[in-house]
């Protein structure tokens, strides 16, 4: 492969790569593990989210973190299955609280089937996922998980509180970013680096690594919806706006709002009365007010203060894979 050749792959590809091996046991654990004699449904729906094209980013990170510290062991795909397993259960229950149907380019889980069996199955895969995450009989990384699959809750909870009030600021924005995002990406990092007996400060870089680029990915995925391409995002142009979801970008806009644009703001996510024409308003608005730019910076922040907690992480080809996966996720709003 040539340099260039090189250059031109995405860095989650490369890692997927580098990681091929270890991803092919993950694959295959995770598929013995949503197995069930009783219940064949569960199967059925997790795999049409499985195979739908996922990236396994999450995993990835774990592999990578314990890769880099230098673990032999067997028991990273075990961690990387369990942040996987937790993944896919939020996004299961997420397509029913936000009514979705769509998701990764395909029908969602909950239009397929119901949203009886979502709930359900989700809560299955949380399950097996606090199975699975029990068996290298680390205390400490039980600890790590099972505090991020709380704080992941907790971040769906405060967003459904703050989603239409137009009180909420960008701090309350962070808070549920890093408890609906972040939190899986740093316990993913963080158990990598645990699982290896990695120092301390190896730890906590690679921790915030992970917490650093949860919070740029998803500002980047904010701003994509009010732009990106639908088959690139897996979702519609506009799908937060209409499911009246305070992202940053409209708390920007909103934070500098005069009086009618106020009142717009208020009918369309306070009361949720939305019509023909509202979505090309929002967009003028955000234009108008450089909201979309202003949160892109932010975005930029957050991959530079990915890519610097790096610099404790040990030499390693695939340390220099992640910083640039830090690059790739707000490349993508260029």
């Amino acid at each position: 492969m040539t340099i260039q050749t090189e250059l031109s792959v995405k860095p989650h590809d490369r890692l997927s790569a580098a990681l091929q091996g270890d991803l092919v046991a993950v694959n295959t654990l995770i598929r013995e593990r949503m197995a069930s004699e009783n219940a064949p449904r569960i199967p059925e729906v997790t795999a049409h989210l499985v195979d739908a094209g996922g990236k396994r980013v999450r995993p990835m990170l774990t592999l990578a973190a314990a890769g880099i510290c230098g673990y032999d062991g067997p028991y990273h795909v075990h961690l990387a299955a369990t942040v996987e397993f937790i993944h896919t259960a939020t996004l299961l229950h997420d397509d029913v609280v936000d009514e979705s149907d769509q998701r990764r380019g395909r029908p969602s889980a909950n239009l397929l089937w119901d949203n009886q069996s979502s709930v359900l199955v989700g809560d299955y895969l949380f399950a097996r996922a606090f199975q699975l995450m029990t068996e290298p009989g680390r205390m400490d990384v039980l600890r790590v998980l099972s505090n991020a699959a709380a704080t992941i809750a907790e971040g769906e909870v405060l967003q459904l509180s703050a989603a239409q009030n137009l009180a909420t600021t960008e701090e309350t924005y962070l808070k549920v970013v890093r408890g609906k995002t972040a939190a899986l990406f740093s316990a993913a990092t963080e158990v990598g680096g645990m699982i290896a007996d990695a120092d301390e400060a190896v730890v906590r870089a690679l921790f915030t690594y992970g917490d650093a680029l949860g919070i740029s990915f998803q500002i980047a995925d904010d701003i994509l919806d009010f732009g990106g391409v639908s088959a690139q995002t897996g979702k519609n142009v506009g799908d937060d706006f209409r499911e009246k979801k305070l992202t940053l970008p409209l708390i920007k806009a909103i934070s500098k709002a005069d009086e009618g644009e106020r009142a717009f703001w208020k009918r369309t996510i306070e009361q949720g009365k939305q019509g023909d024409g509202d979505l090309e308003e929002c967009l003028s608005l955000l234009a108008k007010h450089g909201a979309l730019e202003e949160a892109r910076t932010e975005a930029l922040e957050w991959s530079a203060k990915a890519k610097a907690a790096l610099e404790a992480v040990p030499k390693h080809a695939m340390t220099g894979m992640l910083a640039d996966l830090s690059d790739y996720v707000v490349e993508r709003i260029n």
